[in-house]
């Protein structure tokens, strides 16, 4: 007889989890995620097979960490730019790959939580969750008045989970600011406790069900957006009770296109859906991942995930209307001046580099797909620009970057010509028409709107736009002449060469000599340590030793 054998339970899922333990794993996980790197670098092993390795060991740790890490790889699984695809690509698996929990332990939380039996509350329920998250999982269900819902259990021991973890990153943080530099030029305290906020305030359920009525309320009477109906009287700050409302997933192209949906109508929607929440409601979404929104057969976009959502005072709207409008007209003066204001560059003497990185933004990616390798046109901007740090993300604005980034990702994975402007015209003509202006926000909205048309019936010609540009070039000097010695970089690469050769024969007889001496005084197990870290030193030096020899061969035959 075959018995199916039970599941290891991972290491956040333990009944008993001591902050010590779980300092330990976090560490211990970190530390050994950093090895690999510095061992890929060293042995200079960048192969796309070595980094999908390393991607799948991350999401695995990632996993067995819990839901605190799984967030933090959800919200690195959109920033394309910073990371190699091969980490995005699995990174992007922890937006639907996250382990269920029993449906005993699901069952059990619901009728604690309600107070009454399973199916005295529901008259059908499918105890095979329909998807599991990394907070809780959702389970379809019937009422006994004949409703379909989803029933959105947490998982059992968050709180004290989340607890646990605030410790350990606490540390891990204070340890980085201690021994890195680059570390101390963020503000990670303040992101920190945005981060931590943000998630507590995701495993209340209540409030979540207070989100999802606030943001149906405002868009009550915009068509094509559909949000579920909460059910309150099957609502806890465990539990929340949803209407059920199927579709198909925004990301999935194929199916949208077999049942007929006009794929650019979609991405229209998306943008003018967001566009009226940053800038009109200033009451967001902040994690439009592809799990949150489906598209209907009609194509009206269903949102699901009310969790994390985020405000945007009056004043930063305001900054944000004129930032938008001026990027439409390409006016980089205006762009960097709101980018200051809202905290977002830091002022330096010389704004050239972060001047020609805007004006690189805007004239090549407002109009057509973003492709990064173009970035390669502006690498010198982009050093001098990281070496002096202009740029910095204050914390209240973390999740809005990061809701544009992952919604700018699901519109250009719809449909790779997708552009902005265009998708924007029916928000832009929405705001013009307005005959009445309500308070300073719509009045600073209209304003803009008919600046933005005003201007596109102006537009320079070409001789002057490419008389413009060059003496836009002249003035910022991207005429460089370079001096450079062929034979002293010779002699730097030969010097640079034999100091790492240097290191590796010092790092070497250390741990040799220390391991003779640890067998003199007889500790035989720290001894064994030494002497198999002076045989890789060993081997390490003899490498480098080899490429300095056939380096300085290599410039005698060059320099004959």
């Amino acid at each position: 007889m075959l018995t199916q054998k039970t599941p290891k339970p991972l290491r956040w899922q333990r009944s008993k989890y001591s902050p010590l333990t779980r300092q330990i794993d976090v560490f211990s996980a970190a530390g050994t995620f950093l090895f690999y790197l510095w061992w890929d670098r060293l042995w200079g092993n960048n192969a796309s097979a070595t980094k999908q390795k390393r991607a799948k060991w991350l999401i695995k740790t990632m996993l067995d960490l819990g839901p605190t890490f799984i967030k933090i790889g959800q919200a690195l699984s959109t920033r394309a730019d910073i990371l190699p695809l091969e980490y995005v690509a699995e990174l992007e698996k922890l937006q639907d790959q996250v382990p269920p929990f029993s449906a005993d332990r699901a069952v059990a939380i619901i009728e604690s939580e309600l107070g009454n039996s399973l199916f005295s509350l529901y008259r059908e329920f499918n105890e095979r969750p329909l998807a599991a998250a990394s907070l809780g999982q959702v389970h379809r269900a019937k009422l006994h008045t004949g409703e379909q819902v989803i029933v959105k259990v947490q998982r059992p021991g968050l709180k004290e989970l989340f607890d646990l973890d605030m410790q350990a990153v606490r540390r891990v943080m204070r340890f980085c600011q201690r021994s890195f530099a680059w570390a101390r030029l963020y503000d990670l305290d303040a992101i920190y406790n945005e981060f931590f906020m943000i998630l507590y305030q995701e495993i209340d359920y209540i409030k979540e069900g207070k989100n999802a009525d606030r943001f149906r309320d405002n868009f009550e009477n915009y068509s094509g957006i559909i949000v579920p109906k909460v059910y309150w009287e099957y609502t806890t700050h465990k539990v929340l009770t949803l209407e059920y409302l199927p579709g198909i997933k925004v990301d999935d192209r194929k199916t949208l296109q077999t049942c007929g949906v006009d794929i650019k109508r979609v991405n229209q929607l998306g943008i003018c859906c967001y566009l009226k929440q940053i800038l009109q409601d200033g009451f967001f979404q902040a994690d439009p991942h592809p799990g949150n929104i489906a598209v209907s057969p009609n194509g009206s976009l269903i949102f699901y995930d009310f969790g994390m959502m985020a405000e945007i005072k009056a004043l930063a709207k305001d900054q944000m209307i004129r930032s938008f409008f001026a990027v439409m007209r390409k006016d980089v003066d205006v762009v960097i001046d709101t980018l200051i204001d809202i905290g977002l560059v830091e002022p330096m003497s010389d704004m050239t580099p972060v001047r020609r990185l805007i004006r690189f933004l805007l004239d090549e990616f407002t109009e057509k797909p973003i492709d990064f390798q173009a970035f390669n046109v502006i690498k010198d901007e982009l050093y001098i620009m990281f070496e002096q740090q202009p740029f910095r993300l204050p914390a209240e604005m973390t999740f809005l970057l990061k809701s544009l980034t992952t919604l700018d990702g699901v519109a250009r994975a719809l449909d790779p010509e997708y552009n902005l402007v265009d998708c924007a015209q029916p928000f832009i003509k929405s705001v013009t028409v307005s005959k009445q202006e309500r308070g300073s926000l719509v009045g600073e909205l209209t304003k803009q709107a008919r600046d933005f048309i005003n201007f596109k019936f102006n537009q320079p010609s070409r001789a002057e736009v490419f008389i413009s540009r060059l003496e836009q070039r002249i003035e910022e000097g991207e005429i460089k002449f370079r001096v450079r010695s062929i034979e002293s970089d010779r002699a730097l690469k030969r010097v640079n060469f034999a100091l790492k050769t240097l290191i590796h024969g010092c790092w070497s007889g250390f741990t040799l000599i220390s391991g003779i001496l640890l067998i003199i005084a007889g500790k035989n197990g720290w001894a064994v340590f030494f002497l198999v870290m002076a045989g890789v030193g060993v081997v390490i030096f003899l490498r480098s030793l080899l490429n300095l020899s056939i380096r300085e061969r290599l410039d005698r035959m060059a320099e004959q």
